[in-house]
């Protein structure tokens, strides 16, 4: 008998009738032998929807009380699947993260799992039920509270659940075939992924790539646990992160990410520790910076850009406002009309010229790139965001149609 996760995403649980679909999944799944453990998101944009209450009433929320509230819509999903599940003859129990044993670190809203007992889950499935486990959650043993994940924690939770109680594999519902070459809502020639390594994946889904949360791939490579991305609503066989594929593309995906922002700090005195102060006072904070460069010039003062979410913002602000006066800066900028786009290829690092082919390729469109980094199987640039759609088909056509 095998054990098998079932992570299902918010479109997928969005209503009654969804949720119907997602528990047939489910049986399907349980009457081929399989024990079963499910971790579902919350309904839909429900969680967008309890934010937004939230700031009715506050312009500043208290963390630890966004955690009691925002936790609140993947419960609400456990406990009616797990009504729907019984309801037809299938012993199903539900689980908050704290009762499944999920043990977090205390930051709320940015909590990071670290450890998970499952003493409850081993205890359901061995009663014979089909265990539901409420995804983007945890529990904090010093401060006693809840927390949660952030943004596609329930990723996360369905990788980590799979890796402490062994699982086979770990299998994420979403509303899309797979994982793509590039956003088909964007690129009409993109292409379906069969197979791709963790590497690739976690390189695609922390450029942009939405399919799958970048912690997630991180777990999976980590303990080796398979991970199959497919459709709620079609019977396809969908995209499995692995290991190693059979072979190694030079260029697999084309990502994008227009959710950022460029900050730069000018003017800053070009003396040693001046990045380590600045960025240390950014990390404290929980911003998630990307991509950074920096310029010297003769004078022996520096420009730092970097980019950062945009719903970080105003704490990036600030940050910036306060530093740049210890730092006795020039002053801050801000540049909101810019996206990041990547090509991302296990096959890139025994590939020479492949960059250059990416700016010539972006040169020629007439698109100007302000940043660059690399990896050794990335390429990414930032560029202006009206150009997005323009750069991903071009970059497209150029790597993988």
């Amino acid at each position: 008998m095998s054990l098998i996760v079932q992570k299902f995403g918010g479109t997928s649980v969005a209503n009654t009738e969804s949720l119907q679909v997602v528990a047939q999944r489910i049986i399907d799944c349980k009457n081929k032998g399989n024990d079963v453990v499910v971790v579902p998101s919350a309904m839909g944009s429900s969680t967008d929807e309890l934010i937004n209450l939230a700031h009715e009433l506050s312009s500043k929320p208290s963390p630890r009380e966004m955690d009691m509230l925002l936790s609140a819509g993947e419960r609400i999903t456990m406990s009616l699947l797990s009504i729907h599940l019984n309801s037809l003859g299938y012993k199903s129990i539900s689980l908050t993260g704290s009762q499944a044993g999920i043990i977090t670190s205390s930051r709320h809203g940015k909590a990071e799992i670290e450890e998970i007992t499952g003493e409850r889950v081993r205890e359901g499935l061995s009663s014979g039920n089909i265990v539901i486990v409420a995804g983007f959650q945890g529990f904090n043993r010093d401060t006693r509270e809840i927390t949660t994940l952030g943004r596609g924690g329930s990723d996360a939770t369905a990788v980590a659940l799979a890796a402490a109680l062994g699982a086979e594999r770990c299998e994420i519902f979403t509303d899309v075939d797979g994982v793509f070459t590039a956003d088909p809502r964007v690129v009409n020639d993109a292409k379906l992924i069969e197979e791709i390594s963790y590497d690739e994946m976690l390189e695609m889904a922390s450029s942009g790539a939405g399919v799958l949360m970048a912690r997630s791939v991180e777990f999976g490579r980590r303990y080796n646990i398979p991970i199959i991305v497919k459709s709620t609503f079609t019977n396809n066989k969908g995209t499995l992160v692995t290991e190693k594929t059979m072979e190694e593309a030079i260029v697999s995906g084309v990502t994008h990410n227009d959710k950022e922002i460029k900050f730069t700090l000018y003017g800053v005195p070009d003396q040693p520790g001046i990045a380590g102060k600045f960025f240390g006072a950014l990390s404290e904070s929980g911003i998630n910076v990307d991509m950074i460069v920096q310029n010297v010039s003769k004078k022996s003062i520096t420009d730092i850009s970097f980019t950062a979410p945009v719903d970080q913002k105003s704490d990036v602000e600030e940050i910036l406002s306060k530093v740049s006066k210890d730092l006795n800066a020039e002053g801050y900028d801000i540049d909101e009309n810019v996206a990041r786009v990547s090509i991302i290829g296990a096959g890139m690092k025994s590939e020479s010229g492949v960059a250059s082919r990416m700016f010539n390729t972006l040169g020629k469109n007439s698109i100007n790139i302000s940043m660059i980094s690399t990896s050794p199987i990335r390429v990414s640039c930032v560029i202006n965001r009206k150009d997005t759609k323009k750069a991903l088909e071009s970059l497209h056509k150029e790597f993988i149609s």
